[in-house]
């Protein structure tokens, strides 16, 4: 069968026991798919190249389809890339909110493959990256839609009734943000490998700073930012999937749109190709005020108080990016993006002192 336009053959050392995985699947696949599933044909992976974390891997048998999601290969922060959990919001999240995609399938064998791994359903559609496919390259009116479509469906997911659902299980939203700021100084310092006073100070100023919390808690995705949103193909103002739930909790809205905020506007500088904002900055992507105007009138939210959350986000980024440098530089992923990443952390670390500056 011919490659996916979106994946890419399996990095050498991302290679798991992909015979062993067939013999897993095929015996608990057709109970938790239905008996149409088609698993006589011999399995064939590829692997989803983008993303710098947890490792993602398209299987097929024959015409059948699914993603896979494990954690990245050695050592990992406490807490961190739990598929368990992300499987287990995906299972409740999916039928109030349909754009997070179906679940079928968790291991917590690690036998089978080395790790947890869970399988869901695979979507089909644009995911835009650090290029515009030609739905949206040179089309300023096009991307005025994808842009609108992406604040819509984040608005959507503010809207899903926590209490209604039976979804207060997902989070604790007292001391929310208070907990996220913690937990993200406290990454920082574990795998801190340079003096970076830029970020200790941006973890005090946080901590002083914290909101009094939302009046009404939500779903909070977590990592929301373009690439984690997949566009139809046909009309890219529709989004038909919302991906990458590891981090998603029942907190503080804003949180949700300060990273919005932090990966579409405040990680944009004119000689880097490599971000998202690469491609936002261009004529017909909403600027940062299009994108508040249109979230506060969708959603009535006070913003007022918007710009903790953006720094929080870039802050945040700035650990993510430490994490995976940290892995880098003691042996544990030999991916080459990776290299850079120290460069970029403390880049990230000027941004957001700049942005707190001007609080």
């Amino acid at each position: 069968m011919n490659q996916s336009p979106d994946t890419r053959p399996v990095r050498e050392s991302e290679q798991l026991d992909w015979e062993s995985l067939g013999k897993y699947l095929r015996a608990r696949l057709p109970e938790v798919v239905g008996g149409d599933v088609e698993l006589t044909s011999p399995l064939s992976v590829e692997q989803f190249p983008g993303g710098h974390s947890n490792l993602t891997y398209l299987i097929r048998f024959g015409p059948s389809e699914f993603v896979m999601r494990r954690p990245p290969f050695g050592p990992v922060a406490p807490k961190a890339h739990d598929m368990a959990r992300e499987f287990r919001i995906l299972e409740a999240l999916h039928p109030v909110f349909p754009l997070a995609p179906r679940p079928y399938l968790l291991c917590e064998d690690a036998e089978v493959v080395g790790s947890v791994f869970y399988l869901m359903e695979r979507r089909r559609g644009i995911v835009v990256r650090t290029e515009e496919p030609p739905a949206l390259d040179g089309k300023p009116r096009e991307r005025r839609r994808a842009s609108a479509a992406l604040v819509d469906a984040l608005a959507g997911l503010h809207a899903v009734d926590v209490r209604a659902h039976g979804l207060e299980s997902l989070g604790k939203p007292a001391g929310f943000v208070e907990r996220q700021v913690r937990g993200w100084a406290e990454r920082w310092r574990r795998s801190q490998t340079d003096e970076l006073p830029e970020m200790d100070a941006l973890a005090a100023w946080l901590s002083e700073r914290l909101p009094s919390g939302p009046e009404r808690p939500t779903l909070v995705h977590g990592d929301y930012k373009l690439d984690n949103v997949m566009l139809d193909a046909s009309d890219v103002g529709r989004v038909v999937g919302v991906f990458d739930w590891e981090m998603s909790a029942v907190g503080d809205p804003l949180v949700d749109l300060g990273i919005l905020l932090g990966y579409w506007v405040h990680t944009a500088t004119g000689d880097r190709r490599d971000t998202v904002s690469a491609v936002t900055n261009r004529e017909g992507w909403f600027a940062r005020d299009e994108l508040l105007e249109r979230y506060g009138a969708r959603t009535g939210a006070d913003l007022s108080g918007v710009g903790f959350y953006e720094v929080f986000a870039v802050f945040k980024l700035a650990v993510v990016l430490q994490q995976i440098f940290f892995r880098y530089r003691r042996g544990q992923t030999d991916d080459p993006r990776f290299a850079v990443l120290g460069e970029r952390v403390s880049w990230l670390a000027r941004i957001a002192t700049e942005l707190a500056e001007k609080q």
